[in-house]
């Protein structure tokens, strides 16, 4: 499989060949890990289970309490799938569309649309719970990105400058208003602070199932947009030439990575850079096709964030981290090791 595009603007071309053998390995090495990742999100915790242990609680015949335990870690494993996917493809769709490899979810200014949601909630309508903060971050961080690709689409064409700078004003702006309101009201302040870190813990599949639909709503779209990605990443003078519409697959990119970002961070709130690192990782591993990218980053993705929250979970037994932290220490020397990797290809 070879696919060729511009290595940096004005330069000459990179290719990439990626064969079917190392394809095929590296599928067989995510879907492993990624097995693995969820085996250790469900047997490890304050409370250490085993695997003989989890075999027996599937098939009903642990321990009560054993099985009470295991039971309790399936929502946060499952939120941890499905955040994990959301995100890492978020992050592809928006590298890819705006051709910056800094490019993240929180770039359409879904993360402060979130927040600022759950605050305004707290403060003046009374919401509380997890399962209410969920139902508030859902709207504020799709209407956060509906704002932004509105903005950043006023002109002919969708303007890449201009939806950074929109999604850098918008975030600004709603950043100030939760500094306001958490400043003055010490009690939303209490609970946007424990939001706002992300975390899998203390959640149901309540939340699961009311952000499922917009999470395989984005992914699906996510698909079908990857052969048309990988034209776009030619130029939009070379994607016309190919028969592609540029201003299409950029809108529809950004509509994915907004339904996607929205359905995690109103899941579990906003968690900083697998958004960022997984493209990166994933490029590594597989090179630039974006069909590729987008299977391999929905297993990459969960992995990355599976693995974060079980360190969070063991590092200061009984307690525990939240997964957001954790992320920045996990990802960041996978990230690392990416990038020297593809500047020494270079």
């Amino acid at each position: 499989m070879t696919i060729t595009a511009p290595a940096r603007p004005g330069g000459p071309r990179a290719t990439t060949r990626v064969g079917p053998a190392r394809l095929a390995y590296s599928l067989l090495a995510a879907v492993a890990l990624l097995a693995l990742a969820v085996l250790a999100s469900v047997m490890f915790g304050s409370r250490t289970t085993s695997f003989g242990d989890v075999l027996d609680a599937v098939a009903g015949t642990a321990d009560p309490y054993v099985t009470t335990v295991i039971e309790s870690r399936y929502p946060r494993t499952a939120l941890g799938l499905l955040a994990g996917v959301c995100l890492a493809v978020a992050g592809t769709l928006m590298q890819g569309v705006t051709r910056n490899p800094l490019a993240d979810p929180g770039l359409l200014g879904i993360n402060a649309g979130a927040a600022a949601s759950v605050v305004a909630a707290t403060a003046f309508f009374g919401a509380s719970g997890r399962t209410d903060t969920m139902w508030w971050a859902l709207p504020g961080a799709l209407l956060a990105g509906v704002l932004v690709h509105a903005i950043g689409s006023a002109g002919a064409s969708t303007s890449l400058v201009r939806l950074v700078l929109a999604g850098a004003v918008l975030s600004a702006v709603l950043m100030a208003f939760i500094q306001a309101v958490t400043l003055s009201r010490p009690k939303v302040f209490d609970s946007y602070r424990y939001w706002v870190v992300g975390a899998l813990g203390g959640r149901d599949f309540d939340v699961f199932t009311a952000v499922l639909p917009f999470a395989a709503t984005g992914l699906v779209l996510a698909l079908l947009l990857g052969p048309g990605l990988n034209t776009l990443a030619l130029g939009d003078d070379s994607a016309t030439s190919l028969g592609a519409n540029p201003a299409l697959l950029r809108g529809g990119g950004l509509i994915a990575a907004t339904l996607l970002s929205a359905a995690a961070t109103a899941a579990v709130g906003p968690i900083a850079f697998v958004g960022l690192a997984v493209p990166h990782i994933v490029r590594a591993l597989v090179g630039i096709d974006f069909r590729v990218q987008i299977v391999f980053s929905a297993l990459v993705g969960p992995t990355l964030l599976l693995a974060a929250d079980v360190v969070g979970r063991v590092v200061l037994r009984p307690q525990e981290l939240m997964v957001g932290v954790v992320t920045a220490f996990v990802g960041a020397p996978a990230l690392l090791f990416a990038v020297r990797r593809m500047r020494g290809n270079g």
